[in-house]
């Protein structure tokens, strides 16, 4: 039923016939739009290099901390490759979490026009000069959106088929459930006004609990990051005033016995990392 459900829609807006090309981002028929996957991002070069830079000395310390031995710190450096995919996904996070607000504010301002008997086309553009008070910044995710979507309009495409492309491209199951909820509305004549109104709460309400995990868990996930950095802390502390002391962990089987540390420190990191991970 459900994927009876998409099928009807997708036939009556013709999304997929969008000029959107989400492997490149790039619109194929029209050279003035570069739209957005939110789902993607590119590193510049010096993002690349600052990443693998930072990775490498990070990795190179902390095999210098647990191995004492040159051979180690060139293997652990190659970790440092890593870190451009770390840091892409956190930049993504972090991008998407403000785009979820951005559309909350968005949700608001067509929520004020439609009360006030505007169309939902004439909402969408007054919401632009709504925005642009909160975002003077014109390339603001949201805004640019708005002016794709008011592009479209003025060219005669439906509202269903701006906001399904966008929908698509944005990744937010906020977004995608608005959409579905809004063109269904569209099409069979439901109270936009309600859905928007509604939309925009729950939406609200999910970001107030988010805000408040994220103070309740932030001395916490401060606590952990203290507790994973202790252990290297003090073996590097121990190897530089008790040298000969931590000697017989650099030899022979004292390398297995680091090893067999390092190992349980990098998965308790992990698992801490896991647990601090509550998505609402």
């Amino acid at each position: 039923m459900k994927a009876k459900r998409w099928l009807d829609l997708s036939e009556a807006v013709s999304w997929r016939s969008l000029p959107f090309t989400k492997k490149t981002g790039l619109s194929d028929n029209k050279p003035f739009a570069r739209l957005t996957d939110y789902e993607q991002l590119e590193l510049s070069a010096r993002q690349q290099g600052l990443a693998v830079c930072a990775g490498a000395l990070l990795c190179g310390a902390l095999a210098w901390v647990f191995y004492r031995h040159p051979v180690a710190v060139a293997l652990f450096a190659f970790g440092g490759l890593l870190f451009p995919a770390m840091l892409r996904k956190h930049l993504l996070t972090r991008r998407k979490a403000q785009l979820k607000i951005q559309f909350k504010q968005l949700l608001s301002a067509v929520s004020t026009s439609l009360g006030a008997g505007k169309s939902i086309e004439t909402a969408f553009r007054d919401a632009m000069q709504d925005l642009h008070l909160l975002y003077p910044d014109s390339s603001t995710m949201i805004i640019r959106e708005l002016e794709i979507v008011n592009r479209r309009l003025d060219n005669g495409e439906s509202i269903e088929s701006a906001l399904l492309g966008f929908a698509q491209r944005a990744g937010l199951d906020e977004i995608g459930q608005f959409t579905d909820v809004f063109v269904i509305c569209k099409r069979t004549g439901g109270s936009l006004v309600q859905v928007v109104r509604r939309t925009s709460m729950l939406i609200q309400e999910k970001l107030d609990i988010e805000q408040d995990l994220s103070v309740t868990l932030a001395q916490k996930k401060f606590e952990a990051k203290l507790l994973s950095a202790a252990p290297v802390a003090f073996v590097a502390m121990m190897a530089w005033t008790a040298p000969d002391y931590m000697e017989p962990l650099y030899e022979g089987s004292g390398r297995v016995v680091m090893t067999a540390a390092l190992a349980v420190l990098g998965l308790s990191t992990v698992w801490i990392r896991r647990i601090m991970n509550i998505r609402v």
